[in-house]
């Protein structure tokens, strides 16, 4: 029988390194590849096929949620299962949209996560079960639940900043001697985080968390 091979991707080592040695005795299943961040990953995806994905969610340069879409626009086949320290739903939904077959939180345990695994490659979709709680309430009660706020990088706080102020990329770019191409990253990062879609939603949750007047 085919051993199921995995990819991991994720800029913490500990995870990574947690990850191969939760998995690497599992005999139905083989880590081909592992990296640290998302555009080795796309690099990798150029001549190899994972079946699975395990994919961090917030990482720098390409977030997760974007991340998700650049990977199957390549290799349509992998099964993505976004592995992931936050229990939003927003952020549980704006991956699936993206075409992740799963999500796991990360203090999940080994059994789950080969469940996951093996769910996804049968065709299936597979939420944690702390996820799945969380969606119902939110049906049921109408509201979105919030535990927490994730939270900015410092440099993410400034941008903010020069976005409330009416700056634009290319301005910033100059402002903070980065490229037009960092903005944009640091823009995308900050709206996946604050769980918006546009530049007013931005300013509005701003205003919300205090980061702005």
């Amino acid at each position: 029988m085919k051993r199921i091979e995995v990819a991991i991707v994720d800029d913490h080592a500990v995870v990574i390194d947690g990850l191969v040695a939760m998995l690497s005795s599992c005999d139905e299943i083989r880590i081909v590849y592992t990296t640290h961040n998302g555009r080795d990953l796309l690099e990798y995806l150029q001549a190899n096929v994972p079946d699975v994905l395990l994919m961090d969610i917030q990482m720098p340069e390409i977030g997760g949620i974007e991340l998700a879409r650049l990977v199957l626009q390549r290799q349509p086949k992998v099964k993505i299962i976004a592995f992931s320290s936050f229990d939003d739903s927003g952020y549980v939904k704006s991956v699936m949209r993206k075409g992740a077959k799963g999500y796991l939180l990360k203090n999940s345990d080994k059994q789950t996560i080969i469940r996951a695994i093996g769910r996804v490659m049968s065709g299936e979709e597979f939420l944690d079960d702390a996820i799945k709680n969380i969606i119902l309430q939110e049906t049921i009660t109408g509201r979105r639940r919030s535990i927490y706020e994730i939270p900015l990088t410092k440099r993410e706080k400034e941008l903010v900043k020069l976005i409330a102020e009416g700056h634009s990329s290319q301005e910033i770019a100059d402002k903070l001697y980065i490229s037009l191409r960092t903005v944009e990253t640091h823009r995308l990062n900050i709206k996946q985080k604050m769980g918006v879609k546009n530049t007013a939603g931005l300013l509005k949750e701003a205003v919300k968390r205090g980061l702005i007047d």
